[in-house]
């Protein structure tokens, strides 16, 4: 059992922020705290909360969003910290909105997105971006920058974050606990946090869309995950790598040594 569990966001205005630490892993050892953080972007993050934020210490941040993203909703300038850009679905067909309230509260989107997501066909398609996080060049290019960070190349505790923090980022959470030993219920537990913190941080996108006509539960699977979600990321790792060890040495590049520097770095005694 982890122990830490779930820990509330030490950062209100960022309720699906959260440690990654706590989790029992490889040899019994677990993975630990303060050095780890996963995140939505910052978009809601209030001024008086950056002391909060600050206190973290956080001093490397990956932010796995497309330039569009970035160039909309830019991360917060913060002194000696380094910005690290891994654009994980630049190869993708699939387009994220820089902007998710102005999005979905515009009447033709509402139109649109009620015409095609309906039917699990959202559903659908976020578990065909999720095989892509495994599979996509660009993808393969923006994870093996991300372990390369915390293997050593940036120093100080990291935090990784996309617009919000539940695919893109999901995926280097869910990968990372599973190269580190932990187990599969953790990791899932982990996964499914964002549901309860997350969507009703977002009351105001559903409420937006019911406005402009459409139908909020069209919404869900599109702003919440489900494991069938994760469930294909693995999947795919399985079909092309055998296991998520074949995955990091030969889908991303490193080596043995690698995997265990990253358990070493990351996991400490009980």
């Amino acid at each position: 059992m982890p122990l830490k569990p779930g820990a509330p966001s030490p950062v209100s205005s960022l309720p699906n922020l959260r440690d990654l630490g706590g989790y029992r892993g490889h040899g019994g050892r677990v993975v630990v705290s303060d050095r780890l953080y996963r995140s939505t972007d910052f978009r809601s993050m209030a001024t008086a909360d950056l002391p909060t934020f600050e206190s973290l210490g956080v001093r490397t941040i990956y932010d796995l969003r497309s330039e569009a993203e970035r160039t909309a909703l830019p991360d917060p300038a913060l002194p000696d910290v380094a910005d690290i850009h891994l654009d994980v679905l630049a190869d993708s067909t699939t387009a994220v909105p820089a902007n998710l309230q102005q999005f979905f509260s515009d009447p033709e989107t509402v139109k649109m997105a009620s015409r095609e997501l309906a039917g699990g066909k959202a559903a659908d398609a976020i578990a065909a971006t999720y095989r892509g996080m495994v599979s996509l060049p660009s993808a393969v290019r923006s994870y093996r920058g991300y372990y390369q960070g915390l293997l050593g190349e940036y120093d100080g505790p990291s935090l990784f974050h996309c617009t919000t923090g539940k695919d893109r980022t999901g995926w280097a959470a869910a990968s990372l606990l599973a190269l580190l030993g932990v187990d599969k219920d953790d990791i899932y537990h982990d996964y499914l946090l964002t549901n309860e913190r997350l969507i009703p941080a977002l009351k105001p996108i559903f409420d937006d869309f019911a406005a402009a006509g459409g139908d909020p539960d069209v919404l869900l699977p599109i702003l919440g995950v489900d494991p069938s979600y994760l469930d294909g990321a693995f999947d795919e790792v399985r079909q092309k790598y055998s296991d998520i060890e074949g995955y990091f040495v030969a889908g991303l590049g490193f080596d043995d040594d690698a995997l265990t520097t990253l358990r070493d770095t990351y996991l400490v005694s009980a």
